[in-house]
């Protein structure tokens, strides 16, 4: 079972929340590991490695939104946001940083715990023995198992958990319109409500790091009304 061997991290300073969460999760079978601060945290990923990692986004010494930046930059993990703050721009702020789900306070657990399922859901298909690892494109090497882009220049970029699985659905249909309502579906995504800007804000994310100018893009072109189109001819497929 996919619950078996995996780990999720809880960062919140309110140990009521931690503890009824973290309950929630090992019930299920995941293993669980508890933060108070951001400090001890961040401590932690030098020696721990996370499937999914729960946010909250205010804590008494870091700002949220910083570390879940450093999480996606830095991590193959998935990020779940939990927060007080309901306003979409502080959503939006946490999809652009990396995010992959965001459930604002106060919340059912069982919605928690149903999130983390869809993660590791993702995760678990993207890197099944009949998907592709690397796929080459326009310059780019893309190794969606390691979440990372080489670029025609040989530099390295860190794609989110997000990031790589939008990419992978692009890269697996390419010069073929991709409807958002398509990459919603695979994404075995059922909280679209939350997020009605979330697939913008991940190609959007592409873009900015496959360098392709959001002005007149020539990766990723947006068919206005109806989706995307990822122009590209695929070289060496599966390297």
């Amino acid at each position: 079972m996919m619950s078996q061997n995996s780990l999720i991290t809880i960062l919140d300073d309110n140990r009521q929340i931690r503890e009824l969460i973290a309950s929630a999760l090992e019930a299920e079978g995941f293993q669980t590991k508890s933060f108070e601060t951001g400090a001890e945290f961040e401590r932690s990923l030098r020696t721990l490695n996370p499937d999914v990692c729960i946010i909250d986004l205010g804590l008494p010494d870091r700002e949220g939104l910083s570390l879940v930046n450093s999480v996606s930059r830095s991590s193959n993990a998935a990020v779940l946001i939990i927060s007080g703050r309901s306003n979409t721009q502080d959503k939006i702020a946490g999809l652009e940083l990396g995010a992959d789900d965001y459930i604002t306070k106060p919340f059912e657990v069982i919605e928690v715990v149903a999130r983390v399922k869809v993660l590791l859901r993702r995760s678990k298909q993207s890197l099944g023995s009949d998907t592709e690892k690397f796929f080459q494109f326009s310059g780019w090497t893309a190794d969606l198992d390691q979440h990372l882009l080489i670029s025609p220049a040989k530099e390295t970029v860190r794609l989110s958990f997000a990031e790589a699985q939008v990419l992978r659905i692009f890269l697996n249909s390419p010069n073929r319109l991709i409807t958002r309502d398509r990459i919603l579906e695979q994404l075995d995504d059922d909280q679209t409500e939350n997020f009605d800007r979330a697939i913008d804000v991940r190609v959007s994310r592409l873009r900015s790091k496959l360098q392709d100018d959001p002005n007149n893009p020539k990766i990723i072109k947006t068919i206005y009304g109806a989706g995307y189109i990822f122009i590209a001819d695929l070289a060496n497929k599966g390297l």
